[in-house]
């Protein structure tokens, strides 16, 4: 299955074609999308805000579920010519499933809005958590750590470079478990092939990607290495007040180490900081085997961790029901209208996201 390309329909046959010749990728088939109009919920509090809308909490009022539902306008979509890249994240959503990501639920549209209907996940960000901390024990780090390595390696089992590892798109569930949210910059990336965009932070970019040299799923490995820095330091390993400058310093590769980083830390940590990807740990023959077996990870029983049988949760959120948003930001209330009336043109370009989910 090929990233799409085209406009609307176009890209929509690419990824049917793809999809039905294999493509060279493992991911999983296209789930049903299930009927839904927004009649069906209760639309409550936002959430956050960005480009093309706001996502609000809302409740189904055929089985008082929660969610959290993405509102996009359609006029911001086409004005940024953006109908192709939202079209592959649904596609590529609708398709992977995971303890440890924020699944979709379904999809569906009116004539000025897409909803993207998504897993609500309300003990907020784990940035929020970890600045409030100042940083993570060693057995945190463990735990979310293994969490976040399960979910790239199926992830990257699947052919899909996630590319946006950060501590604000990691959530909390209501357990204390990881959610991996925002797919705004994964990617379908087939065996043998590169992608070239420059995306992601740059805190956590990898040198492949600085140097546009082409990149693949490798660079997740190196943003899960900042990551495990990140979480027992308190701040990422190559900081500046200025990108370029953090640039300049994850292509210098050198690391200070806090004290209180033990050996078995430092040495994934390196492993994990290879310049060359051809080295670097999960990238490797092993693949995600040789962080799943190096000594930081000693003891984590890991089909506990996939099952979610784990006793000693570091933390769980105080929620007062499944509908609590105590642990997002306040937002002033708007209602999603867009200002500008599509043509007929454009809005049969939306079409594709019908045509998408026919057999």
């Amino acid at each position: 299955m090929a990233a799409a390309s085209g406009s609307g329909l176009a890209a929509v046959k690419a990824l049917k074609e793809d999809d039905a010749t294999g493509g060279g990728v493992s991911i999983p088939e296209l789930r049903t999308n299930p009927p839904m109009q927004l009649k069906n919920f209760h639309v409550m509090t936002t959430l956050g805000t960005g480009t093309f809308g706001r996502v609000r909490i809302v409740k189904n009022l055929s089985d008082n579920s929660t969610h959290a539902l993405k509102i996009m306008k359609k006029e911001a979509i086409i004005r940024l010519n953006q109908l192709d890249h939202v079209l592959s994240e649904v596609d590529l959503m609708m398709r992977l499933e995971h303890p440890f990501i924020v699944n979709m639920v379904g999809m569906f549209q009116d004539s000025l809005t897409v909803y993207l209907v998504l897993e609500y996940v309300p003990g907020g960000e784990v940035f929020t958590i970890l600045r409030e901390e100042g940083r993570f024990t060693t057995a945190q780090s463990i735990f979310y750590g293994a969490e976040i390595c399960l979910a790239f390696e199926y992830l990257h089992n699947c052919s899909v470079a996630y590319r946006d590892l950060k501590p604000e798109n990691l959530l909390i569930s209501k357990g204390g478990h990881i959610k991996i949210t925002d797919f705004g910059f994964a990617k379908l990336i087939p065996p043998g092939e590169k992608a070239w965009t420059l995306c992601g932070t740059p805190e956590y970019l990898a040198p492949e990607i600085i140097q546009s040299k082409g990149h693949g799923a490798e660079v997740d490995w190196w943003a899960f290495g900042v990551m495990l820095y990140e979480f027992q330091a308190g701040y990422p390993p190559f900081d500046d007040d200025h990108p370029f400058g953090i640039y300049q310093k994850i292509l210098t590769g050198k690391v200070e180490w806090p004290r209180h980083f033990s050996n078995e830390s430092r040495s994934l940590i390196t492993e994990l900081l290879k310049a060359k990807n051809t080295e670097r740990f999960g990238c490797l023959k092993n693949g995600a085997a040789d962080i799943k077996n190096h000594k930081f990870f000693a003891g984590t029983d890991w089909d506990a961790i996939f099952m979610l049988r784990v006793d000693d949760v570091p933390f769980e959120p105080e929620l007062n029901g499944d509908d609590d948003v105590s642990n997002f930001d306040d937002y002033p209330d708007s209602i999603e209208k867009a200002e500008v009336t599509l043509s007929s043109e454009d809005n049969q370009k939306f079409d594709s996201f019908r045509v998408l989910f026919e057999n």
